[in-house]
């Protein structure tokens, strides 16, 4: 009965994930989706794909933008001047995705020691990803670093054929989420994903709370050894199923998420989820490519390129040097103790961070 309550809990805990994605979409996406209709600077650019992929919950669907962007034109005919216009939106992209997990964390503000371990594990990914922009960003501004490379690279791969991956989580899922958006459609357009979004919050606390007890009662040391001698014995080992698992998923957010109620139960520790993240990074980026190689145009393949070349770029520069791939850990060490001093840091942090400062750069701007 346990084990059968941990797969039922489980099972609502990605229904949550799904419904907080699908809610934030229909109350941003037509905003988010009209962030894109003028050009903007590179570093505008940026803070759009921060704020678009917050609203969205998902990088694949921001990349899917730009991409159609790019193919429509909306950045010029030069391949080269569109790629180079579109790379700081994938970049912001980058940033945004990770918004979800730390959403997740948040389960766990009611025990002290699980929100610390499970907020830690969450931000590791938010502080890479920014370290990496801001090192990568002014690079890519002031040499085409990314741009240039995914064009070249785009031109020899083009009309290679492609694919698509059918995500087993999604085809779970999303009947529920369905049926339980048709619950709320009796309601206006932003009250029913308001109220759908409020449920869905509710359902990720339950099913945390009730998750993280059930797998300490029942499979706590066997699943911590089995995570240590396997999956997560190796820092490549680690990287590499962050990679195979959200290419089945495709979603570095369901990926991340699902780790954040191991690390609350104590079951993996921070430095065993960061390189798994970095997979993550990895994986979310190759579903879009595949896809965008049977476009026939050397442009669109070359942005999904540029999403995989900064992540490869930023995994490249910062984890080789420990001192610098330590900087992140340190961080959201330092943001975990904080945040249990006082419950009200984590929510000014998702609000200002992924929210104000790129709507109010954007409105300065416009």
């Amino acid at each position: 009965m346990r084990i059968a309550a941990v797969f039922a809990v489980l099972y609502l805990f990605l229904v949550s994930i799904g419904m907080i994605g699908s809610a934030f979409k229909g109350l941003g996406r037509g905003f988010a989706e009209s962030l894109f209709q003028s050009q903007a600077s590179p570093f505008i650019g940026l803070f759009i794909g921060v704020l678009a992929t917050g609203l969205i919950q998902s990088s694949s669907t921001t990349t899917s933008l730009v991409v159609g962007m790019v193919a429509a034109g909306t950045f010029g005919s030069d391949p080269e001047l569109a790629v180079a216009a579109a790379v700081p939106y994938i970049m912001g992209a980058n940033i945004g995705t990770s918004i979800t997990n730390t959403i997740v964390s948040l389960g766990h503000i009611v025990n002290r020691e699980e929100f610390k371990r499970a907020f830690s594990a969450s931000v590791v990914h938010d502080f890479f990803n920014i370290l990496a922009v801001i090192i990568i960003f002014p690079l890519e501004l002031i040499f085409g670093i990314i741009s240039k490379f995914s064009i070249a690279l785009s031109s020899l791969l083009v009309g290679t054929g492609g694919g698509t991956f059918t995500s087993p989580i999604k085809l779970i899922t999303k009947p529920t989420v369905k049926w339980i958006e048709h619950l709320f459609q009796q309601q206006s357009i932003v009250e029913a994903n308001a109220l759908m979004l409020i449920a869905a919050l509710a359902f990720l606390f339950f099913s945390l709370r009730n998750l993280t007890k059930l797998i300490k009662s029942l499979v706590m040391f066997r699943l911590q050894a089995f995570f240590d001698t396997h999956i997560f014995r190796t820092t490549l080992r680690a990287m590499f199923f962050g990679v195979i698992i959200t290419i089945l998923v495709q979603s570095s957010s369901i990926t991340t998420s699902l780790v954040i109620p191991l690390a609350g139960a104590g079951i993996l520790n921070l430095r065993q989820i960061f390189p798994y993240t970095l997979g993550a990074n990895i994986g979310t980026t190759v579903t879009s490519l595949l896809a965008s190689m049977v476009s026939g145009t050397i442009a669109p393949l070359a942005v999904a390129l540029g999403h995989l070349s900064f992540n490869l770029l930023g995994i490249g520069l910062l984890w080789p040097i420990k001192r610098v791939r330590e900087i992140p850990i340190h961080l959201a060490e330092w943001f975990s103790n904080l945040a249990t001093k006082n419950k009200i840091y984590p929510l000014l942090y998702l609000l200002i961070v992924f929210f104000l400062i790129p709507l109010s750069l954007i409105s300065m701007v416009r």
